[in-house]
């Protein structure tokens, strides 16, 4: 079994979900290497996070962004961390809610992503800067 492993800094992004299929993939070009394996993308923050989804219509990340936003909404009055922030508290909930890591199937050098499949960052605040990611992939060459 090999092994590898990438560290990379995505550019800091507007709020909502942006597809970021093309910047893991262009980070861990041994990835062709591989005839099966996993690859596991890990985000280093606890205010944004990682999801699998539509990759093809526009108005899903919109509509994701919409949902998240009604599900848990700034100012409530009742949180107690906001040091950052109307949007501190809530990107954290949502963050848990939708995880920091995704794991995807290698199969024949490429991720084994369905057809309308891509790679989202979440991001959950209004200005969240750049976002460490690792990425790490093992499996048979």
């Amino acid at each position: 079994m090999n092994m590898y492993q990438q560290d990379i800094r995505l550019r800091a992004r507007p709020r909502g979900f942006h597809i970021i299929t093309d910047e893991v993939l262009q980070a861990l070009p041994q990835l062709r290497e591989f005839k099966m394996g996993i690859c596991q993308v890990f985000i280093q923050h606890t205010s944004a996070s990682l999801t699998i989804n539509e990759n093809a219509d526009p108005t899903v990340r919109k509509d994701f962004e919409m949902y998240f936003n009604k599900a848990v909404p700034e100012n409530d009055p009742d949180y107690l961390h906001d040091d950052e922030g109307s949007d501190d508290m809530p990107a954290h909930l949502k963050a848990a809610m939708l995880g920091s890591s995704v794991m995807i199937p290698i199969r024949n050098g490429r991720l084994a992503l369905g057809t309308w499949q891509g790679i989202y960052l979440c991001e959950h605040r209004n200005h969240g800067g750049s976002r460490g990611i690792v990425i790490t992939a093992w499996g048979t060459i």
